[in-house]
Parts: C-alpha cells; structure tokens; sequence
C-alpha cells in the first residue's frame, strides 16, 4: 500500500468515526426526548413521529457509517438527512445553520472517499440472486 492509499485510508476511517459519533448522539438526543429536540420538532410542525424517525435514520446509518459495506449508502442518507436540517434551520428555526453546511462537506468528502465502493453492493446483491 502507498503512502497516498495509506493517508486515505487514514482519512477515510478519521471521518467515519466522527460521523458515526455526531449522528449517533444526535440520534440519540432525538430518541430520547430531550426536551430542546421535543422543542424543535413541534417549532418544525411535522409532529413527533419525525422526530423519532429522523433519529431512528441518524442511529441506523450512524453504525452503517462503520460498516464497510454500508458506508456510502448510510453516508448518502446521512447527507439527505443533513439537507433536511439546513432547510429546517433555514426557514423554520432561523438558529445557526453553518454547522449543518460544514456536516454537509465532511459527508460529501467521505462520499467522495468511497465513490470506488458506488457498484459493488449493488453487484454483490444481484450475485446473491
């Protein structure tokens, strides 16, 4: 291995884990009933149902970040996740929304990261077939 697929790699484990630790805490704020989460979902007005759901996807891809074989999928829902945030921060809670542009970009290079990872689930489902 290379020193550059060494750094990579490197790279590519160092943003994983700090994914996988911000979105396993914020899922569990949300799955908790914290009462600043509670706060914010009935400001949002979608009920609490989508709170629950939103950190139920930030706990399941927050592990699937880890997971080798899931890591782009869970990364790319994570990001879906992030855009919701933004848009909610934006025109909803009017609070600090840079956190959610910085998350953004860190999701984004770990999306680029794994871009040679993009065909082989889909190609390891259609061999289990």
């Amino acid at each position: 291995m290379s020193r550059t697929e060494t750094a990579s790699t490197i790279a590519l484990w160092v943003l994983r884990a700090m994914m996988a630790g911000l979105f396993l805490f914020a899922g569990a704020m949300k799955l908790t009933g914290q009462p600043m989460m509670i706060a914010e979902f009935n400001q949002i007005g979608l009920g609490q149902w989508f709170r629950l759901f939103t950190g139920a996807l930030e706990l399941i891809c927050g592990v699937g970040v880890l997971m080798p074989r899931f890591s782009l999928f869970a990364t790319l829902v994570l990001l879906v996740v992030d855009v919701g945030a933004f848009v909610a921060q934006v025109t909803t809670l009017h609070r600090d929304w840079i956190h959610t542009i910085v998350i953004g970009l860190i999701l984004g290079a770990l999306i680029y990261l794994q871009r040679g990872s993009f065909g082989r689930f889909d190609s390891s489902v259609q061999q289990a077939r």
